[in-house]
């Protein structure tokens, strides 16, 4: 059964079963990244699932369609894999969202993303997507029954066509297993402070991991994202628009305990393709994440599997890659990606994202 109503722009909002699973579409890639944020950092699970679930809400009633709403996946991935720490990263979010609000406002995200280059882009994804790798080895090498366990189970649910449900059903899994050792918590708002998990520390690594992480920005989550809007929900989104939406996102949700946040090109098409039409998607997604905000005690997420943590990273690094490499199509871009990629996991991001600008700038002075 559908109900349905009308925003304050004439926009459909609906709940129905389709808008709840496309809420669930969204929450593909976000619901691992922050349980292994929370396992591997400081920060406050509760406070960051605020966040999401306030700002799901509000985008999809402001643009009035299901609006994805993820996290920055090369800053969190660094933070996930020690590169970064919390403090770090709130700082790195609050960069990234003053930039972001600043290029959008002067209309610039096309030029820069012009000057980077695509291949630069994904050759930072694919570096994340290694480096993620790499930690979910090491969170699995204590347990590899479990994870032989998660792996099976991944591959079982892909078999049957429902590959990317799995890291639901996985992460299910690991909250059940969570709950039979630390018990059912205790409902608890979380409290209201300013940076409850650290203070902002502006460090030279996050500098690096916000420049590397603009260029994913600006290319997949406005860019890429604003394409997506009019080619599934024939809507007019500018990418300065998103660029904007997003720095303001970032310059709300970090003072009180929230991570970095973008919109996405992937998110929104996991949206359409589980059934989401409208900002519904987003109200109901919304409220899920506040409602699991009250529940996600830190003995819960202490008690989580660390080997299905691995089986979960290992996931959505193949769809960071997948990702990345999707829209190559000539030698010189493979080889600028993989020079990226491996240069990131060898020496850090923020050099190979540099590096591989310079290259790009250089293959394509030669053409």
């Amino acid at each position: 059964m559908a109900h349905s109503f009308r925003t304050k722009g004439e926009s459909e909002l609906e709940f129905s079963t389709d808008e709840l699973t496309g809420a669930l579409g969204d929450s593909v890639t976000v619901l691992p990244l922050l349980v292994a944020l929370a396992a591997t950092t400081s920060v406050s699970l509760p406070h960051v699932l605020v966040g999401f679930g306030v700002f799901q809400i509000v985008w999809g009633l402001y643009y009035g369609m299901p609006l994805s709403v993820e996290p920055m996946k090369a800053l969190v991935g660094l933070a996930i894999v020690g590169s970064l720490s919390y403090p770090e990263l709130a700082a790195a979010g609050l960069l990234a969202g003053g930039v972001l609000l600043a290029v959008g406002q002067f209309g610039l995200v096309g030029r820069l993303q012009r000057i980077v280059g695509e291949p630069v882009v994904r050759g930072v994804q694919f570096a994340v997507a290694l480096l993620l790798l790499e930690a979910a080895v090491g969170l699995s090498v204590d347990a590899p029954l479990v994870a032989v366990g998660g792996v099976a189970v991944v591959a079982a649910f892909a078999l049957v066509g429902y590959r990317q449900s799995s890291v639901l059903v996985v992460l299910a899994l690991g909250g059940i297993a969570a709950v039979a050792t630390a018990g059912i918590p205790t409902p608890t708002v979380p409290e209201l402070a300013a940076f409850p998990a650290g203070t902002p520390a502006f460090t030279i690594d996050a500098l690096e991991g916000t420049v590397a992480q603009l260029g994913m920005t600006i290319g997949n989550a406005a860019i890429a994202t604003a394409l997506l809007c009019g080619d599934l929900y024939d809507r007019d989104v500018s990418a300065d628009s998103l660029s904007k939406s997003m720095g303001v996102t970032c310059l709300a949700a970090v003072p009180i305990g929230g991570v970095p946040m973008c919109h996405g090109s992937g998110g929104l098409a996991g949206k359409y393709a589980f059934g989401a039409r409208t900002a519904g998607a987003n109200v109901l997604l919304g409220v899920g994440y506040l409602a699991l905000a009250l529940v996600a005690a830190g003995a819960l997420l202490a008690a989580f599997p660390l080997a299905l943590l691995g089986v979960l990273l290992v996931v959505v690094a193949i769809e960071l890659g997948r990702a990345a490499f999707e829209p190559i199509s000539d030698w010189r871009a493979l080889a600028v990606v993989v020079g990226v990629g491996v240069l990131g996991l060898a020496v850090n991001v923020g050099v190979a994202f540099v590096v591989g600008t310079v290259a790009f700038w250089l293959l394509a002075r030669a053409d």
